[in-house]
């Protein structure tokens, strides 16, 4: 699939900002199945200072200041990422998720050992026991992985229902837990925790969905906005992605962003500012495969 996708986002803040300083998460990032063919970020309005770099976990980042004093700060990305279907592995046929676990603490390579910042506790991904309770459900001994985690990401899905209105950036994992309620954010961040419980490295994923989705299909929940969802290291299989808030494995509806141990690492624009007084923020995606562009 080729798609191209328009992301904006815009602050209008009720007195003037005279300064403020930003990091933006919106290039889409390259792996296997991803390629980014073009990436054009436009600022309103033109800061004073901009810059790019690569953050600990390889994902793209542009960091910029504004001096002048302003009431509303606009950003505009446009990107075109083509995205490669792969037959996805046989969930029974995938290691026993034991296996797996030992593996990353015992074998030196190069891909384990990159898995290792994803197997602890983060900001945003703590466990507590219920949790813990609640992931080992789904990990009985010598079940394949791919079968464990696919019964996990269902079960949250059918557990936990999808409310815009019952969290915050800031509500806990635990919380999420107790409320039976959240978004895509909450589900993933949940689920990372969950499997890092049991001792699996699980990273949490940031993108996009098709917006509009192929004839005769679904239209899957958290289009129209920037999406989330869950990675777990499956040893010789690599990572493979899951989304719970839909249930399913990803595939080239999904298109990935940056990835990170939690929300925090990865969050599309996050930022300081003087001033303002109170502000809005309005973000509007738009997901189209290249075919259907006019």
């Amino acid at each position: 699939m080729k798609y191209r996708i328009v992301h904006q986002t815009t602050y209008t803040y009720s007195a003037s900002v005279p300064i403020c300083h930003n990091i933006v998460h919106l290039a889409p990032r390259e792996h296997s199945r991803q390629t980014c063919r073009f990436y054009r970020l436009s600022i309103q309005p033109q800061p004073a200072t901009i810059g790019r770099q690569t953050d600990f976990f390889g994902n793209h980042l542009t960091l910029f200041s504004l001096h002048d004093g302003h009431q509303e700060l606009s950003l505009r990305a446009i990107s075109q990422v083509d995205v490669h279907e792969t037959k996805p592995t046989d969930p029974s046929e995938s290691a026993a998720w034991e296996t797996v676990r030992d593996l990353v603490r015992s074998d030196a390579s190069e891909d384990c050992f990159a898995a290792l910042p994803f197997l602890f506790e983060s900001p945003h991904a703590r466990w507590s026991q219920p949790i813990a309770e609640y992931a080992q459900q789904s990990f009985p001994p010598g079940r394949p992985i791919l079968s464990a985690v696919q019964e996990l990401t269902e079960r949250i899905h059918t557990d936990f229902r999808y409310d815009p209105k019952a969290t915050r950036v800031t509500t806990t994992v635990d919380e999420v837990f107790q409320l039976r309620r959240g978004v895509c954010q909450d589900f993933a961040q949940l689920e990372v925790a969950c499997l890092r419980s049991v001792g699996l490295p699980a990273r949490y994923v940031s993108g996009y969905l098709r917006t509009l989705p192929p004839p005769g299909k679904p239209r899957l929940v958290g289009a129209d906005a920037s999406h989330a969802w869950v990675g777990v290291f499956a040893g010789e299989l690599g990572w493979v992605d899951f989304d719970p808030t839909n249930r399913t494995r990803t595939s080239s509806n999904h298109i990935t962003l940056a990835w990170g141990r939690d929300y925090a690492d990865v969050s599309p624009i996050r930022g300081v500012f003087m001033g303002g007084g109170t502000h809005t923020m309005t973000v509007s995606v738009d997901v189209v495969p290249l075919d259907e562009v006019s």
